[in-house]
């Protein structure tokens, strides 16, 4: 069945172009700056990812900036002309003013084109936990919902994605203020690896300090396995910062823990890995209630 209205997010959903092109999907791209260029944003530049953590790397600092509202409106009064209505998928409102800047360019646009409907829905996270959360929704209204079903859908879903993950380097989390710099560097020096979730109000917090890395990645299956609540055709995803071989070993952790279950893996994108730096290991998956 066709859809009867329009699906917009952001850069941080990491969906792979080949589903956004094959959805429909409208994707607005937040921004950063690195080693003297800007990237994303209104100018629209792109930074292969392995370049972009070969930069990190190099110990060039990144600072990042949302989606603002002038940028937002153009695609949402795109399908407003067409005579549909949008549903939009954000960023985490607690790590991202994005989720208001959607929310300040429909509401002015439906003063101008009072028919039209927008919902927002904002994910509470990032990566490709918002990514999961935009293909769910895409199925529902695939399957013939209406954009409200859809709304509170994923009103009710957004708090059913666990978002876990593991840094490898404890310097990116330092310059974001995740962390002072004494704790990161007692941390590098006893190679703590600490493992963190999304909370139920889209923040970042502290699950577990772990020595090793590949003990972290054993643990941050270990907790996936434990917040699990998937039937068997729902996915696992997995997001990395240019660390894939290390993605594909949590892949593989993971069919132990749970069985087969489709799953994709894919680079953590910038605006995100500049939080997390090289190495930022990332798992999601349908969970009870986001804890």
């Amino acid at each position: 069945m066709e859809r009867t209205f329009d699906f917009i997010t952001d850069t941080c959903c990491g969906m792979p172009q080949e589903y956004i092109e094959a959805h429909g999907v409208t994707v607005l791209p937040l921004g950063y700056t690195i080693a003297g260029e800007t990237y994303g944003g209104i100018e629209g530049k792109q930074l292969p990812p392995k370049e972009f953590y070969r930069l990190l790397r190099e110990g060039n600092v990144c600072h990042t900036f949302q989606v603002t509202a002038e940028q937002a409106k153009p695609s949402v009064e795109a399908s407003f002309k067409a005579g549909r209505d949008v549903v939009i998928v954000t960023f985490s409102s607690a790590l991202s003013g994005t989720a208001s800047s959607f929310t300040i360019a429909a509401n002015e646009l439906m003063e101008k084109y009072p028919a039209r409907k927008t919902f927002i829905v904002d994910s509470l996270g990032g990566s490709l936990g918002e990514g999961m959360l935009l293909e769910y929704l895409v199925k529902k209204a695939d399957a013939g919902a209406s954009i409200e079903e859809v709304y509170a859908y994923g009103d009710w879903l957004r708090h059913r994605i666990a978002y876990l993950f593991t840094v490898d380097d404890l310097d990116c989390l330092r310059r974001g203020g995740r962390i002072s710099g004494a704790v990161a560097v007692v941390g590098k020096l006893l190679k703590i690896k600490p493992l963190l979730h999304a909370n139920p109000k889209g923040l970042l917090m502290p699950i577990a300090k772990i020595v090793g890395r590949k003990r972290s990645l054993e643990a941050l299956a270990d907790e996936a396995a434990k917040r699990s609540d998937l039937s068997p055709e729902d996915p696992i995803y997995i997001s990395h910062g240019d660390c894939e071989e290390d993605a594909v070993k949590l892949a593989a952790l993971m069919k132990e823990r749970l069985g087969e279950h489709p799953t994709m893996i894919n680079f953590v994108d910038p605006v995100m890995g500049a939080h997390g730096g090289p190495g930022v290991l990332a798992v999601f998956l349908k969970c009870k209630v986001r804890e």
